[in-house]
């Protein structure tokens, strides 16, 4: 069965290549193109993809307002963010709110493959130097978490994030613990609270820095 695939992206050209590579490999199949986040949605809601790359800089509707949009609607669809080299700021951004990795628009065939499967396994990609830029970001916001509160990470909501840091979602997570999923987005929320965080990608990468766990 071929993975569905969405392009968003305001550039055509950036689609057209994107879709003549993606073409190339059996594991694909490109469902849809869009210029901006409002046709983007339409698609979604129609086609249901397995996996969507998202440009951030669009008219209309922008990605992040995008992913904002899937977000409050609870559309569980990994995104992955198309990204140029002075987009630090937006990137980071994108993965804050749960994307599952970016790519480069000049990034090669291989690493695309690569990333592309990795989401759709529910895996969050990042590299060294994005994890850091988001403690930078966040160490600008808040102290680091404080022994008392690492210390007040219960067992199981410990067990959660390290399964979240493996990239398994909320549903698998309920039924490995043998929980309903709406108690494992519950500890999340706690989680999320006690280390001061918004995002599951937040929670891990200041869990890391604190030393809660290594992956």
């Amino acid at each position: 069965m071929k993975h569905k695939v969405l392009i968003v992206d305001d550039h055509m050209v950036v689609r057209e290549g994107l879709k003549l590579i993606l073409e190339t490999n059996d594991s694909f199949q490109v469902i849809g193109e869009a210029e901006n986040g409002e046709i983007a949605l339409q698609i979604i809601e129609n086609s249901k993809p397995d996996v969507i790359l998202m440009d951030l800089n669009m008219p209309v509707k922008s990605g992040l307002d995008t992913i904002e949009v899937l977000n409050d609607k609870q559309i569980d669809i990994p995104v992955i963010i198309l990204t140029t080299y002075n987009e630090d700021e937006l990137m980071i951004k994108g993965i804050e709110m749960g994307a599952k990795g970016y790519l480069l628009k000049d990034t090669s065939r291989e690493h695309l493959f690569r990333t592309i499967e990795s989401a759709i396994r529910g895996e969050t990609l990042l590299q060294d130097e994005v994890i850091q830029k988001l403690l930078n970001k966040k160490s600008k916001k808040q102290k680091v978490v404080s022994s008392a509160d690492k210390l007040s990470l219960t067992e199981k909501e410990l067990f959660i994030l390290q399964a979240v840091a493996k990239g398994f979602r909320s549903k698998e997570i309920a039924f490995d613990m043998g929980i309903a999923e709406r108690t494992v987005k519950a500890h999340l929320t706690n989680i999320f609270n006690k280390l001061g965080v918004n995002t599951r990608t937040e929670a891990v990468a200041v869990a890391m820095e604190n030393g809660l766990f290594r992956l």
